[in-house]
C-alpha cells in the first residue's frame, strides 16, 4: 500500500554562513523522494559579519552564557530572515505546505558538553509562517550519546537505492560531502534495514579552512573553482610537517571548523599559501577515503560547495595511495543537484521525525539506540 506523501520545506545554512538553501520536497518519509524547488538567499553583509563575529567568540559553554543577549537578538533576526524567504519561495509554489525543516545556523558544537547550539527560534518561524516546524534536530542524538552529526545519512541512504535504480551503479556507494566540514556516508546494501547498512562520520575540513584563508587575505569570499590554489604552489615541507602533528586518530567524533586552523600557512604569498591549505584539506578527505575500504573498487559521489573546487578534487586524487580503486563523480551527474543535497535532507528528516521514525543512528552519529530527532512545534 503507498504511503502518503508530504510536502516539506528543507532549509540549511551552512557554517560557511554566506546564505540559507531552501528546498520543497515531497517524501513519504521511506522510499518516496520528489524534488519540487531549490533556491539560494544570501545573508547581506551586515547580517553575515555578525554571524561570524559572534561564532568566532564563542568557544564554551561559558561563552553561551555571556552572549545571551546577542544570541537572542541575532536568533530572530536569522529567523525572520527564513521567513521573508520562504514567503517569497511561497508566492510560486502556492500548493500546501505540511512541514518546515529548520536546521538553524549552527553557532557551536561540542556533543563532548552535550550542546550544539543552531540559531533559529522555531516557534517563532511557525507563528510567522502559520505552518508545523521541525526544528533542534541535534539535541536528542546527543543526549543518546551520539555526537550529533553527521544527519543526512539516512536522506544519502533513500538517494542511494534511487540513483542505484536509475543508474545501476551498484553498492557499496558512499557518499562525500564537502561543506565546510567534510563528512561521508557509505551505503553497503539496498537492504530495507538502513540501521545496518549505513555508516557515516566526519573526515576533516572541507572548505573552511580555504574559505577563510582567502576571506582573510582578499576581497574574495571563496576560491571559484579552485583558481587561486591553482595559480600558486604547494609548500610540500610545510604540509608534512603539519601532517606530522596532526592526526585523527578515528574517525568517532563530529567535527567542528574550530578543531582546524590555517596559522600553518603564515608567511606563504596569498596564492601559495591557498595551494597549501587545499593540499591539505584534500589529504585528510582522502585518508578517510582510504578508511572506508582501500582494497575493493567504490563509487564516491561529491556533494556540497567543494565539488566545483576543481583544485581540492585534484588534491584528493593525488592524496589518494590507491586512487584506481576509487571512482570520485559529481553528484549532479545522477540527475541531483549536489548545492542542495543537505536542504532536501532536511526536509526528509522533518518528515520522519512527524512520522516517530529516527534520523540517526549507531553506525551514523554514535548515539546509543536509533533516535527521532528534531522538535515539532505548531504555533498558530
Amino acid at each position: 500500500m503507498k504511503q502518503k506523501l508530504y510536502t516539506s520545506i528543507g532549509l540549511m545554512s551552512g557554517t560557511s554562513m554566506d546564505g540559507v538553501d531552501i528546498s520543497i520536497i515531497q517524501s513519504d518519509g521511506q522510499y518516496e523522494f520528489n524534488n519540487i524547488l531549490n533556491e539560494y538567499f544570501e545573508y547581506d553583509i551586515g547580517l553575515r559579519e555578525q554571524l561570524i563575529k559572534l561564532r568566532n567568540l564563542i568557544l564554551s559553554k561559558n561563552d553561551l552564557k555571556k552572549n545571551t543577549e546577542e544570541l537572542v537578538n541575532l536568533e530572530r533576526k536569522i529567523t525572520i530572515f527564513h521567513a521573508e524567504r520562504i514567503n517569497q519561495i511561497l508566492l510560486k509554489y502556492r500548493k500546501e505546505i505540511d512541514l518546515i525543516g529548520f536546521h538553524g545556523q549552527t553557532i557551536f558544537h561540542d556533543p563532548q558538553q552535550k550542546i550544539s547550539k543552531q540559531l533559529g527560534d522555531g516557534k517563532l518561524l511557525s507563528q510567522l509562517l502559520k505552518k508545523k516546524v521541525v526544528y533542534d534536530f541535534r539535541q536528542k542524538d546527543i543526549e543518546n550519546n551520539g555526537q550529533g552529526a553527521p544527519l543526512t545519512p539516512i536522506f544519502h541512504y533513500l538517494l542511494s537505492n534511487i540513483i542505484d535504480e536509475k543508474f545501476k551503479t551498484g553498492f557499496p556507494i558512499c557518499f562525500i560531502n564537502i561543506g565546510g566540514i567534510t563528512n561521508i556516508t557509505r551505503i553497503k546494501t539496498n537492504s530495507n534495514n538502513p540501521q545496518n547498512n549505513i555508516t557515516a562520520f566526519d573526515v576533516g575540513p572541507g572548505n573552511c579552512l580555504i574559505d577563510d584563508w582567502v576571506r582573510k587575505n582578499s576581497n574574495k569570499r571563496f576560491d571559484e573553482n579552485g583558481n587561486i590554489s591553482k595559480s600558486g604552489k604547494i609548500d610540500y615541507l610545510i604540509t608534512n610537517q603539519i601532517i606530522e602533528n596532526f592526526n585523527i586518530e578515528n574517525y568517532s567524533k563530529s567535527l567542528d571548523i574550530k578543531d582546524f586552523d590555517n596559522s600553518f600557512a603564515r608567511g606563504l604569498t596569498f596564492e601559495n599559501g591557498c595551494a597549501t591549505i587545499t593540499n591539505f584539506t584534500g589529504y585528510l578527505i582522502a585518508k578517510g577515503i582510504e578508511n572506508i575500504d582501500a582494497n575493493r573498487k567504490i563509487k564516491y559521489l561529491i556533494s556540497g560547495g567543494g565539488r566545483k573546487n576543481l583544485a581540492l578534487i585534484d588534491c584528493i586524487k593525488n592524496n589518494l595511495n590507491n586512487r584506481n580503486n576509487f571512482i570520485l563523480d559529481n553528484i549532479d551527474k545522477y540527475d541531483l543537484n549536489g548545492d542542495y543535497i543537505e536542504s532536501q535532507a532536511f526536509g526528509y528528516l522533518a518528515i520522519r521525525s512527524f512520522l516517530n521514525l529516527p534520523i540517526s543512528f549507531p553506525n551514523t552519529t554514535g548515539c546509543e539506540i536509533p533516535t527521532v530527532g528534531g522538535k515539532l512545534v505548531k504555533n498558530f
